[in-house]
C-alpha cells in the first residue's frame, strides 16, 4: 500500500492551506455580479497595483481570463490574433477564441525559449489594404512563462519589442500570464514592470501560488469594463465569490515568496535526472518551476511504464507522450520529496527496475 504521495503532475494540485481555508471561512462577501463583494474588490484592487494597471476582474479560470481578454481586444468577428503555434491559447483552450468569438488565430513558430521572432510578428501583421480577402490583425498574444516550453522566461526586454511592435502597428498585446510570478522571481524583475507593455494580461491564481480556483485579468478601466459584460456573458458570474477571492489573498502574501524555493527544487531535480541512464534532461533551461524529461532513443521502455511504476510508489507524473514526461515543482513538494521521485526514476531505469517489471 502506498503511504506518501508526491504529486508532481502540476502546480496546479496543490490542496488549500489551513490559513486559506480560516480565511476563506471568515470572508465578508456580497453579490459580486452586483458589484457589492468586498473581498472580490479587495482582491481586484490588490492584483491591479500588483501588476500596474488601472482594474482587474476575478475569473473563473486562466482560459476563460484569456478568452475573455481576446474577445475584449477584437470585438469584430472575423478579426486575427497573432500568436505562437506552441501556446497554450492555440492548443490548450479548446480553440474558443475562434468557435465563440470568430477570432482567427494567426499562428507563428515558437522558438524553443517561448519567443517568437519579431520579424516574423510583424511579417504576420496583415496589410489593411489587403481586407477584403484577409481577417484584421487586432493582437497580439504571448505567454510567460511559456508552458509548452519548460516554463522558460520572456524577457523585459523581449516584452517591451513586441509591446512597441504593437503600438507601431495599432495592435494590443495580451500576455497569458498564467505563470508570470514565477518569470518575475526567475528574472529578478518586479512583475508590474515585466507586463508594463502589455495592454491586459491574465494571471492564474491556481498554479504556482496556489490558491484553489481562479485567475485575475488586469488592465485599463474600460478593458475591464468590457471584461465584466464578457465575463457574464460566458457564464462566469459567481455570485458571492469572496470566499475564493480571500483564499487567493493569502496565497499573495505567503506564497509568491516560496516560488524561488520551487525553482530550486526544480534545478536540483533536473541535475539528479539528468544523470540516470535513460533519460535526457536539459538541466539549463529549467529556469522556473518545470522540467520536462525525455526517454532516450534506443531505451527499452516507454513513458507510460516509467509513470506507472512512479505511481504505484506514490510519485504522479504528467505523461507528455510515449518518449516525454513532465514534472512541476510547488510549494508543498519538500526537498526529501525531490529526493524521493528521483531515487524512484533511478530505480525505475535501473537494469532490474521498470523494464524487467514491465516485461520489456
Amino acid at each position: 500500500m502506498v503511504t506518501r504521495i508526491v504529486d508532481l503532475r502540476s502546480d496546479t494540485v496543490t490542496k488549500p492551506t489551513e490559513a486559506m481555508r480560516a480565511a476563506m471561512a471568515s470572508a465578508e462577501v456580497d453579490d459580486d455580479v452586483l458589484g457589492y463583494d468586498p473581498t472580490a474588490f479587495r482582491l481586484e484592487t490588490e492584483m491591479a497595483k500588483t501588476m500596474g494597471k488601472e482594474a482587474a476582474l476575478f475569473v473563473p479560470s486562466g482560459t476563460m481570463g484569456n478568452l475573455v481578454s481576446v474577445l475584449v481586444h477584437c470585438d469584430v468577428r472575423g478579426s486575427e490574433v497573432i500568436l505562437g503555434d506552441n501556446c497554450h491559447i492555440n492548443i490548450f483552450e479548446n480553440g474558443g477564441i475562434a468557435t465563440i468569438g470568430g477570432v482567427h488565430p494567426r499562428q507563428v513558430k515558437n522558438n524553443d525559449d517561448g519567443t517568437i521572432d519579431i520579424d516574423l510578428i510583424e511579417a504576420a501583421i496583415r496589410d489593411p489594404m489587403g481586407e477584403l480577402f484577409y481577417p484584421t490583425t487586432k493582437l497580439i498574444c504571448l505567454e510567460n512563462t511559456h508552458a509548452n516550453s519548460g516554463g522558460r522566461c520572456l524577457s523585459v526586454e523581449y516584452t517591451d519589442r513586441v509591446g512597441e511592435l504593437a503600438k507601431k502597428h495599432g495592435l494590443k498585446l495580451h500576455i497569458d500570464g498564467a505563470r508570470i510570478f514565477n518569470a518575475s522571481v526567475a528574472l529578478g524583475v518586479p512583475v508590474d514592470r515585466l507586463v508594463q507593455a502589455a495592454d491586459s494580461v491574465s494571471v492564474c491564481l491556481s498554479k504556482g501560488i496556489g490558491a484553489p480556483v481562479g485567475s485575475v485579468i488586469v488592465g485599463s478601466k474600460n478593458f475591464i469594463a468590457k471584461a465584466r459584460r464578457l465575463r457574464k456573458t460566458l457564464g462566469g458570474g459567481m455570485r458571492q465569490i469572496g470566499l475564493l477571492c480571500a483564499a487567493a489573498l493569502v496565497a499573495l502574501q505567503e506564497n509568491v515568496g516560496k516560488l524561488e524555493s520551487d525553482h530550486k527544487k526544480a534545478r536540483l531535480l533536473a541535475d539528479g535526472l539528468k544523470e540516470v541512464k535513460g533519460l535526457r534532461v536539459d538541466a539549463g533551461s529549467v529556469e522556473t518551476n518545470m522540467v520536462f524529461i525525455d526517454i532516450e532513443e534506443g531505451t527499452k521502455t516507454r513513458a507510460e511504464k516509467i509513470c506507472k511504476y512512479m505511481e504505484e510508489r506514490g510519485i504522479l507524473v504528467m505523461q507528455e507522450s510515449s518518449s516525454r514526461m513532465r514534472v512541476v515543482l510547488h510549494h508543498q513538494i519538500s526537498a526529501s520529496d525531490v529526493q524521493y521521485a528521483l531515487s524512484c526514476f533511478q530505480q525505475a531505469l535501473a537494469v532490474k527496475g521498470v523494464q524487467n517489471e514491465m516485461g520489456n
